[in-house]
């Protein structure tokens, strides 16, 4: 299950998305996420699922391992539905135990808020798979800048959000290890009841802490070390700049987004 977190890592290529200004995938991941939540009707979401999933096409990553990375979600999925399911009233009952009864209203609803559940993780995971940790920062930065106006460490949180998502991963993989070494000493994560299985995790969180914390202190070491000082009188290898890439981008978000929210306006 660990191994199927991917959400921060970054996936080097030349696809459309790979090439686009990590300021405009920013703003249009932003665009995508308001269109999800504006959106509560069936055309609309076919709309921005086939645009989700042309952009997945485009940034040449395989279905597959994108979609592998909500297995971790599928608890909430599950218990989300679940909940909307018995708890949305309506008028048609499709079936009904002693307080408990099911609607149609509460299957659309749930189905729906599961479809924008899955969209808006795949949609939020495209942005850390086509782009780097560096660009990330940089995007950010140049969004927020106009926040040094009011003197805002711009520079130091934009730093502090890539090098959180960059070290999901390694998190991640440091986790799997502890488990593995602690499994071959005999510890058993799988069996017994919640709190046996909550007890067994604390020979994991403890090293894990420890290994997090270290790190950290090595990182602020390797910083110190080649005279990190923020964003005073430092210079970029990379210049950001919009081209073609971003034009496409941007021109069929504006489509798909437009038409599926337009539709929703008209339907509602």
């Amino acid at each position: 299950m660990l191994k199927d977190i991917t959400l921060g890592q970054y996936f080097p290529g030349n696809s459309l998305l790979h090439r686009a200004d990590p300021r405009t995938k920013i703003l249009l991941v932003m665009a995508v996420i308001v269109a999800l939540f504006v959106c509560s009707t069936w055309i609309p979401f076919v709309i921005l699922t086939v645009f989700i999933v042309g952009m997945v096409y485009a940034s040449k990553l395989r279905l597959r391992m994108v979609m592998r990375g909500l297995k971790p979600l599928i608890f909430i999925l599950v218990f989300t539905a679940v909940l909307n399911l018995f708890m949305t009233s309506g008028d048609t009952v499709l079936w009904r135990a002693g307080p408990l009864s099911i609607t149609s209203a509460g299957v659309n609803k749930s189905i729906l808020i599961v479809v924008r559940l899955v969209l808006l993780v795949i949609s939020a995971s495209l942005l850390t798979y086509t782009t780097s940790p560096i660009q990330l920062t940089d995007g950010l930065e140049r969004l927020l800048s106009p926040l040094k106006k009011l003197h805002a460490p711009v520079h130091e949180l934009a730093m502090m959000m890539s090098l959180a998502l960059r070290f999901i991963p390694t998190l991640v993989e440091e986790t799997d290890r502890i488990m593995c070494a602690q499994r071959a000493r005999g510890a058993d994560f799988d069996n017994g009841g919640l709190l046996r299985r909550a007890k067994a995790l604390i020979p994991i969180l403890v090293p894990l802490f420890v290994s997090a914390f270290r790190r950290a202190d090595e990182l602020a070491t390797a910083m110190e070390c080649r005279l990190y000082r923020g964003d005073t009188g430092r210079t970029r290898l990379r210049q950001l700049k919009f081209g073609g890439a971003d034009a496409a981008c941007a021109a069929l978000t504006i489509c798909f987004l437009g038409a599926a929210i337009a539709l929703q306006l008209i339907m509602a």
